[in-house]
């Protein structure tokens, strides 16, 4: 019981050093290689070439297999590109199989110790997150010095040698074994390392290790199809065409696992190597022979798999893709998005009170109170998938992005809330009694109302481009619109003073009105403090004025 457990916890301790990897990697390039992704698919071989690059780098075909189908799901590749990029993917996990199979087990405690200082002394920096790479490759090669040592006396066992002997000639189990293990692992890397380390102890035949070595490059495509099923159809359109590549390979490569043998045996004496380069010959080959079916295989998953048609009144991008959540630099991007869609139905709220104001437009007032659950709705949406994405697995950049969104969709919610308060006031207390606004006091509502309009498009662009100036200008107004409230207050009561019937019918309403247009601007305005407050331009009170001049002459 004792080697078995031992033998788990090496496992265990293999499969989390690669999860440290990938998760390390993607903290500090993940930005980067999801742009060299995007770039790299000019052509099919270029693409592949990238797949090679990126997945040595992540060490794993499920997380590139993850970003690509993101790059679909968004429109920015083709389905044949972002297959292909999986055909060089399969290709660089098994590139990273043959370089951790070689004895490499005098860095393990060099990598443990090197990434554990930086870790730990610059934690929140690049060189803190390149420090929890090393932990995991050391943790890696340390693993599999574990797996060795647990192995001998847990497979020396009678039951256990009776129990492998029973996998002999039946490929058909060998391939479900090794797929179930690489999608329990969550890594079919760790597995194809488990299985050469097995095959060198002698405690499964070659002919059995090779079988698991192909289950464990289908379990790979299984666990990204897996991972993408509730992912929009574009996205799962990646992950299925790969497997379907993954099959197809199994299936021609199965009945030649003895040919491989008497062949490649003679001339490779370690049964590791032998492991880990047929691991890189089926995946080099499969790529290789079948990157000329990209095409095919795009258009058969299409066909498989349609595209939904949507109405034109409710069709629209979802850009909350839960596939994204493992590269957090493309979550960020996705949430932002879709901030900016909630924004623009707020903007939408906006628009149309003025309209239910002008013109008393009942239906319209019901419309946009529906509008408001739709903001409500997109707030939680994008609030639930923020919180899905690890605070650790945020950069410095990231993490201040990820609490801007937070507080652009909360702004935003609450613009809504106002809105709809807003609304219910004009049909209680102006369109049901019947009620209008003087001349004057209408003309003061628009044009509080077109400024409003203004900066909230001009909100939505600083949130989106982080512009100084542009965050200058948007506090400037939160000034200028406060001194319009204050003297259009000072106009009303200057009319009620007057005796003016309209103005006095409406007076609540009218103030109610314009302090709450003043509150909505408030929540517009609070966009600009994280983009100065990071230069430097906010005092705890007030612009800083002094900081305001050198930024505008610079």
């Amino acid at each position: 019981m004792k080697h078995l457990l031992n033998l788990l916890a090496a496992v265990a301790l293999l499969v989390w050093g690669t999860h440290l990897v990938r998760t390390g990697v993607l903290r500090v390039f993940g930005a980067n290689l999801r742009k060299f992704l995007a770039r790299s698919m000019r052509n099919r071989f270029t693409a592949a070439l990238s797949g090679i690059g990126v997945t040595a780098l992540v060490q794993s075909s499920t997380a590139t297999s993850l970003m690509t189908s993101s790059f679909v799901g968004q429109g920015l590749v083709t389905l044949p590109a972002a297959l292909a990029v999986m055909r060089g993917a399969d290709v660089g996990t098994a590139l990273m199989a043959v370089l951790f199979s070689t004895d490499l087990s005098w860095l393990s405690p060099l990598f443990i110790l090197v990434g554990v200082v930086l870790f730990i002394t610059q934690s929140a920096s690049a060189a803190g997150r390149i420090g929890r790479v090393l932990i995991g490759l050391g943790l890696m090669l340390l693993a599999l010095q574990l797996v060795v040592q647990a192995t001998g006396p847990l497979f020396s066992a009678p039951a256990v040698r009776a129990l492998l002997a029973s996998l002999n000639s039946d490929v058909l189990l060998e391939i479900t074994i090794g797929a179930a293990f690489a999608v329990v692992a969550y890594s079919s890397l760790a597995v194809v390392l488990l299985v050469a380390t097995m095959a060198s102890s002698n405690l499964v035949p070659l002919d059995v290790a090779l079988g698991l070595v192909l289950g464990a490059n289908l379990g790979s495509g299984i666990l990204a199809v897996l991972t993408t099923a509730k992912s929009s159809v574009q996205v799962r359109h990646v992950t299925i065409g790969n497997l379907l590549f993954k099959l197809l390979g199994v299936a021609v490569a199965a009945p030649l696992v003895g040919l491989y043998l008497r062949h490649v045996r003679p001339y490779v004496s370690d049964a590791t190597h032998l492991v880990v380069l047929y691991h890189l010959a089926f995946n080099v080959v499969v790529s290789i022979g079948f990157i000329g079916l990209t095409n095919r295989v795009a258009a058969l998953v299409t066909r498989l798999m349609p595209v939904p048609v949507e109405s034109v009144a409710t069709q629209r991008q979802h850009h909350l893709d839960p596939s994204a959540l493992s590269t957090p630099s493309l979550a960020i991007s996705n949430a932002a998005r879709e901030a900016l869609h909630q924004a623009d139905i707020v903007e939408t709220m906006l628009i149309g009170m003025l309209n239910v104001i002008k013109h008393n437009d009942l239906q319209l007032a019901q419309e946009l109170r529906k509008l408001d659950d739709t903001v409500d709705e997109l707030y939680s949406s994008i609030k639930y998938y923020m919180t899905k994405i690890s605070r650790e697995a945020l950069g410095e950049d990231e993490s201040r992005r990820w609490t801007d969104i937070i507080s652009f969709t909360i702004n935003m919610e609450q613009i809504g809330d106002i809105i709809e308060r807003v609304i219910i006031d004009i049909e209680d207390k102006k369109i049901k009694p019947q009620r209008n606004f003087s001349e004057a006091g209408m003309a003061e509502i628009v044009e509080l109302h077109q400024r409003l309009v203004a900066n909230l498009r001009l909100g939505m662009s600083v949130f989106l481009n982080g512009n100084v100036r542009d965050a200058q200008r948007l506090l400037h107004e939160k000034a200028r619109f406060r001194d319009l409230e204050r003297t259009y207050a000072g106009t009303h009561l200057d009319r009620l003073s007057e005796q003016t019937a309209l103005s006095i019918e409406t007076s609540s309403l009218h103030i109610d009105l314009i302090s709450d247009l003043k509150r909505i601007n408030s929540h517009i305005c609070s966009i600009a403090y994280p983009i100065l407050d990071l230069v430097g331009a906010l005092s705890p009170s007030r612009l800083r004025t002094s900081r305001l001049g050198e930024l505008e002459q610079s």
